[in-house]
C-alpha cells in the first residue's frame, strides 16, 4: 500500500511534530510532504457564521491550494486544511484523511463516503486542558480575579471588593451545573469534585459513571439544572439540537445571578439574549471563550459589559494538546498502513 503522507499543519499543531511522531509509529520508509499553514496568527473561516464552502463548519486555507500540495498523496494529516467534494474529484488517489481535531468539522463526510475515503479524528485530544482552563474560567469570575486585575490596571484599589456585599463566593458552597457530558465535561466533574461543590449534569444521551453517582453528582434536566445552579459551565456539541440552545427561554430559567462559562462553542448561545440578561443583572456574569464569529468584531456589544470576561478560543491550546493529538494522529496512520481497522472512525 502507498505510504506517501501529506501533512497540512499550523503554527499550534505543528507539521514537524506531525511529521516526528508519524516517523516514530511507521518507520523511516514513508515519504512524508510539509505544508504550514498561517494559523492562529490569521484566523481561521467559520462555517456556523456563513462559510464560503458548503457543509465545512471551520477550515483553514484555499481549496486549490491544498489539492495542489495533496496531489498524488494516498493520505493526508491535517488540523484545519479543508476536504470538500471537488477537492476529492481532483485527488483520485487520496484514500484516507486524519483530522487532529475532535470532530472532522473541516471535511466533507458525505463527500468522502461517496468516494471511499477513510477519515478518522482525534477525539479526546484537548479534553485536560479546557477542563482545567474551566476550573480557571470558574475561579476567575467567582473570586472576581478579574474585576479586581482590571481595576488595578486601571490604577484604582478595589477595597470594596472585600465588602460582605460584593465579594466572591468559595465553590464549595455553589452549585455547578455542567451541560455535557462527554470527554471534557466528565474531566471537568472530576476537577470540581476537590472543591466540594454540589455537581448538576444535564445531557439526555449518556448515564453519569457509577464514580460519579457515588460522589453526589446529579443527573438533571436542563431546566431543573438552570434553575438551580450558582455556574453554568457549557460542554456540549453543536448540533442542531443545541445551536441557539442558551437563549431568551434559557436564562430567563437561569437561578438570578448565576454565572454563565462557554468553552464549547459559540453557537451553543444566542448572544443578543445574553447581552439583555447580562446587562439587566439577570446573570451575575459570563465567561467566554467561545464564539460564533471569530474574530469578534470590535464593536461587539459585549466587550462593553463590566461582568464579561473574554479570551480569544485558547481553552484547547496546550502543548500536550499538540502532542496527544499527533501520537493519535500517527497510531492511526500506522493502523491504515498496517491494514488494521481505525481507532476513531468518523
Amino acid at each position: 500500500m502507498s505510504s506517501s503522507i501529506a501533512i497540512v499543519g499550523d503554527r499550534f499543531m505543528l507539521p514537524s511534530v506531525f511529521a516526528e511522531k508519524i516517523t516514530a509509529a511507521c518507520g523511516n520508509g514513508v515519504d512524508i510532504r510539509r505544508l504550514e499553514q498561517p494559523w492562529p496568527d490569521q484566523p481561521m473561516e467559520h462555517g456556523y457564521a456563513g462559510s464560503t464552502l458548503d457543509g465545512l463548519k471551520e477550515f483553514m486555507g484555499d481549496p486549490d491550494e491544498v489539492a495542489d500540495f495533496i496531489g498524488d498523496s494516498a493520505l493526508l494529516v491535517t488540523h484545519l486544511a479543508p476536504i470538500t467534494r471537488s477537492m476529492l474529484e481532483r485527488l483520485p488517489n487520496l484514500k484516507f484523511v486524519a483530522v487532529s481535531r475532535g470532530g472532522p468539522v473541516n471535511v466533507d463526510m458525505q463527500a468522502t463516503r461517496d468516494h471511499g475515503v477513510m477519515v478518522v479524528n482525534t477525539p479526546g485530544r484537548n479534553a485536560s486542558a479546557v477542563a482545567e482552563f474551566t476550573i480557571g474560567a470558574i475561579l476567575a469570575e467567582t473570586r472576581l480575579i478579574r474585576s479586581g486585575h482590571e481595576s488595578m490596571r486601571g490604577g484604582e484599589w478595589r477595597g470594596d471588593l472585600y465588602r460582605a456585599d460584593r465579594t466572591g463566593r468559595e465553590l464549595g458552597e455553589m452549585t455547578v451545573g455542567i451541560v455535557g457530558y462527554g470527554a471534557i465535561g466528565t474531566r471537568v466533574v472530576k476537577l470540581l469534585k476537590a472543591f466540594g461543590c454540589k455537581i448538576l449534569v444535564a445531557d439526555p444521551y449518556v448515564q453519569l459513571s457509577a464514580q460519579d453517582r457515588n460522589d453526589g453528582v446529579e443527573h438533571v434536566a436542563l431546566a431543573d439544572l438552570l434553575a438551580r445552579a450558582d455556574v453554568i459551565s457549557l460542554h456540549a456539541r453543536v448540533t442542531s439540537e443545541t445551536t441557539g440552545f442558551i437563549d431568551r427561554t434559557a436564562l430567563a430559567q437561569a437561578k438570578p445571578g448565576a454565572l454563565l462559562i462557554n468553552t464549547a462553542r459559540g453557537p451553543l448561545v444566542d448572544y443578543v439574549a445574553l447581552y439583555e440578561a447580562l446587562s439587566s443583572g439577570r446573570l451575575g456574569g459570563a465567561m467566554l471563550d467561545t464564539f460564533a464569529v471569530e474574530p469578534v468584531p470590535p464593536d461587539w456589544p459585549l466587550l462593553q459589559l463590566p461582568n464579561v470576561t473574554l479570551t480569544p478560543h485558547i481553552a484547547g491550546a496546550s502543548l500536550r494538546t499538540v502532542t496527544i493529538a499527533a501520537d493519535q494522529a500517527a497510531e492511526e496512520v500506522r493502523r491504515y498502513l498496517a491494514g488494521e481497522p481505525p481507532l476513531n472512525p468518523c
